[in-house]
């Protein structure tokens, strides 16, 4: 009994840790976002399925114009690569945002836990979206440099610059990465030497 008054929170902090729940709306319109995703998977794969057999007709303008059938049919699974890892950082954010920042979800012992879960936190679920977004980036600039053939002739997407830029922009995101993991890391080896000097007293 003392232990439940001694945890018995005021009205003030009660109102305060109940906000937390106005991010529910956030993670439940990503979720709507992942079912719109999916859906663009699928049009993504007709239009792969049209590609391979029934040699379907690139639009002017849309990525692997006037490319070679192999060329189109690369850029599209890149594409469909792109959503399934855009997918994946979706579920990062709204299972693991959710486990961090909202409530609990009860998985502990139910055989489809991510193995990632277990041992989530703020730092850890930074580091991964920084991660998955590097991975998300490398698809993006890899498809850029298959369609660097149409560089410069008429109706081209890319300039010189605009490459330039895309490049600049994904070696910034891992360098950012770098410097998160790196902090997070100072922040642990910090946090163990406090516990362990404590311990000893």
């Amino acid at each position: 009994m003392t232990q439940l008054r001694s945890t018995r929170l005021t009205p003030l902090s009660a109102l305060i840790f109940s906000s937390r729940w106005l991010q529910l709306p956030l993670y439940l319109g990503l979720i709507v976002a992942q079912a719109i995703y999916v859906w663009q998977f699928g049009v993504e794969l007709v239009h792969l399925v049209d590609q391979v057999f029934l040699g379907g007709h690139t639009p002017e303008g849309a990525p692997g114009s006037g490319q070679s059938a192999e060329v189109v049919i690369m850029l599209i699974v890149l594409g469909l690569i792109d959503v399934v890892m855009i997918s994946n950082l979706l579920v990062m954010v709204i299972v693991g945002g959710y486990e961090t920042f909202v409530s609990r979800l009860g998985l502990q012992g139910h055989p489809d836990q991510p193995e990632w879960l277990s041992h989530v936190n703020a730092s850890v679920l930074k580091v991964k979206l920084a991660m998955a977004i590097i991975g998300i980036s490398s698809i993006h600039l890899l498809k850029t440099f298959i369609e660097i053939g149409t560089l410069g002739t008429p109706g081209s997407r890319f300039t010189e610059a605009g490459v330039m830029w895309q490049t600049i922009i994904h070696c910034v995101f891992i360098l950012s990465a770098i410097g998160i993991a790196w902090t997070d890391k100072l922040m642990t080896g910090t946090s163990s030497k406090r516990e362990q000097a404590a311990a000893g007293h």
